[in-house]
């Protein structure tokens, strides 16, 4: 009988697998298109980080494409720095990497926040007639409230900063998401990372001078100490011994040679 508490229980229960079926058929025939998206992402925030496109530029996926053909994808062994045979960068997925334990191992401790960390990573290199002009370092740790996900470029000295930014996060808006703000961001170009190898790049509380001057130094972000405090954290740690540090030293040395 309509209105009874049957026919309400059974007409309810009608619409919630109807909206079930209507959103998991959504999400596996976007599936695609958002993985797609987000590789699409990734690849901007490449570019910015290495100064081949600017943040207010609204590039197509085509634009993207050609841009990015010039920079050469690696994928190298953390431990060693050396790049891994065979390996298909196109196809390789970081984070699924770092979530499995047969492809990862268990991070030291550290203050980046991080658990695990993959055995294997890919990074991205710019060539200029045949010689190393920048590598683009993928870097990831947290901050307040969530992971912190970016890029950090540097020349072909290795330690001076082309760029630096972040593509994923869920930092407080106005506040740590102002890790966004090309403001903020544009304080990093000309900053140094280390100091005879060991990380030296800080963000600090208050003004840092320029990079001349303070070269390992960048401004704090208002009200956002712990986000600030983070990217110190993640970036020390990616450009130790226990991240990118071989990776880097191996370059130098062939560099030298």
């Amino acid at each position: 009988m309509q209105g009874s508490v049957t026919y309400n229980l059974s007409f309810a229960a009608v619409v919630c697998v109807a909206c079930a079926v209507v959103v998991s058929t959504a999400n596996v025939s976007l599936r695609e298109r958002h993985a797609a998206n987000q590789l699409l992402e990734k690849q901007r925030n490449v570019l910015i980080a290495a100064g081949l496109a600017t943040e207010d530029e609204s590039l197509t996926t085509e634009e993207v494409a050609v841009r990015f053909g010039s920079i050469l994808q690696v994928v190298v062994e953390l431990d060693t720095g050396v790049e891994v045979a065979g390996a298909n960068p196109d196809t390789f997925d970081q984070r699924e990497v770092t979530s499995d334990p047969e492809t990862s191992r268990e991070a030291p401790e550290n203050n980046a926040g991080l658990s695990r960390i993959p055995r294997q990573a890919l990074v991205y290199e710019l060539y200029e007639d045949g010689e190393l002009e920048l590598v683009i370092l993928p870097v990831e740790g947290l901050g307040l409230w969530s992971t912190l996900y970016g890029f950090l470029a540097v020349d072909a000295d290795l330690e001076t900063i082309r760029g630096l930014t972040f593509y994923e996060h869920a930092e407080t808006p106005g506040l740590g998401g102002e890790v966004d703000n090309p403001r903020w961001k544009s304080l990093w170009p000309g900053r140094r990372t280390t100091v005879d190898g060991e990380p030296r790049i800080e963000v600090i509380r208050g003004r840092a001078g320029p990079p001349g001057e303070d070269p390992y130094r960048v401004d704090g972000l208002s009200g956002a100490t712990i986000t600030g405090r983070g990217v110190t954290n993640l970036l020390r740690f990616w450009l130790s011994d226990e991240g990118f540090r071989p990776y880097l030293t191996r370059l130098s040395v062939e560099g030298d040679s």
